[in-house]
């Protein structure tokens, strides 16, 4: 297969998202042609490091740049204040410059956590994003979010911040274990809910076979990005249109709060339940079929993956609870939650024009 770029068009931030297999061998030659021997310095997680990090120095040192690593511990609780300050301080010593270049090696975490590194490193230092994750190649490594969590909420601490180039790796997928896997697909289901109902059908038939099939994963992947780089030129700074990428992530968020950003609850397994509530609770305020969060939660069904908050092991706080944590998320304004739902399977729109008792309600049977 050959290796694909989508084109992010940000004027003087754009930037490309070169996508297949063999990226991160190819990593020097595509380093060396966007920032020559300037300085580098790579930030990524234990685990990552024992799968990829020497073939990514491998691969920059046969061109001539040497690229020291600081590893951070893996895991959701990375993104946090103490980490954030021990690899900026880390960078520092490293003596990076604004021309310099910061490569985040990792999934959604190390990307998020390294670009606010470097948002806020002399306020504002260039950065490549190496995404070996599923869910970190189809959403969090393009758009310039970047961020870490408060003990209130999840990513209500960071800044916008382009990357300079994104490598998704297509073959590094494959040492994914199958829940990391599958947590990734809820990123990739998403899209299809939200804007594409031709791309959810084409999952419902290839997405069971999906991580056995390098051809459809890249399918998957390109087109996934190809609809965030499209929304992210429109809406940059999520004043619109940008907030749909956020189905499902109103409950989703709330409910990695409740379990504490734990292994009880991954990300895309959030975002999972919570498009099934987002499609759940539309349905019940007459916006769309019945027939519409049955088609959600069978397909997540069939690909292994929860649907329903039964199915988040352990204690969960009470509804109310959830609602408060609901009320932290970033996408609230003026005190008012807003909560991304839809007319159907690929016609999401955004609303805080919500029922609280039917929210409860909805949350209520998703218990049971």
């Amino acid at each position: 297969m050959s290796i694909e770029t989508v084109h992010v068009d940000l004027g003087d931030r754009s930037y490309d998202v070169r996508i297949g297999t063999g990226l991160l061998s190819r990593a020097g030659q595509e380093i060396m042609a966007l920032a020559g021997k300037r300085r580098v310095a790579i930030l990524t997680d234990e685990t990552v490091a024992g799968l990829h990090l020497a073939a990514l120095q491998d691969a920059l040192a046969s061109v001539g740049i040497d690229a020291p690593a600081l590893r951070l511990p893996a895991g959701e609780a990375t993104k946090c204040w103490p980490e954030l300050g021990r690899a900026v301080e880390w960078l520092i010593e490293q003596r990076i410059e604004r021309k310099d270049l910061v490569i985040a090696l990792g999934g959604g975490v190390i990307g998020d956590l390294a670009g606010f590194a470097a948002a806020i490193l002399r306020r504002g230092v260039r950065f490549v994003q190496i995404p070996t994750t599923l869910l970190a190649q189809v959403d969090s490594s393009v758009g310039g979010k970047t961020g870490i969590n408060s003990p209130q909420g999840k990513n209500l601490i960071g800044a916008f911040h382009q990357p300079a180039l994104v490598l998704a790796d297509i073959g590094v997928l494959g040492t994914l274990a199958s829940r990391d896997f599958l947590a990734g697909y809820g990123e990739v289901a998403k899209y299809g809910l939200l804007g594409d109902e031709q791309f959810f059908e084409w999952l419902e038939d290839a997405g069971p076979d999906l991580s056995g099939n390098p051809a459809a994963l890249q399918r998957a992947v390109r087109h996934s990005v190809g609809m965030k780089a499209g929304i992210v030129q429109r809406d940059e700074t999520e004043q619109g249109e940008r907030a749909l990428l956020n189905l499902g992530h109103t409950f989703g968020h709330a409910l990695e709060s409740a379990t504490g950003y734990s292994q009880r609850l991954l990300h895309g397994e959030g975002v999972a339940i919570g498009c099934t509530l987002a499609f759940e609770l539309s349905a019940r305020m007459g916006l769309c079929s019945q027939e519409a969060p049955s088609r959600v939660a069978a397909h997540f069904a069939a690909m292994g993956m929860p649907s329903r908050i039964s199915q988040i092991p352990g204690q969960l706080p009470d509804n109310d609870q959830l609602v408060a944590l609901m009320g932290q998320d970033k996408k609230v304004q003026d005190g008012k939650l807003r909560f991304i739902l839809a007319h159907g399977i690929g016609r999401a729109f955004v609303t805080d024009d919500v029922d609280m008792t039917m929210l409860r309600t909805v949350l209520s049977e998703s218990r049971n």
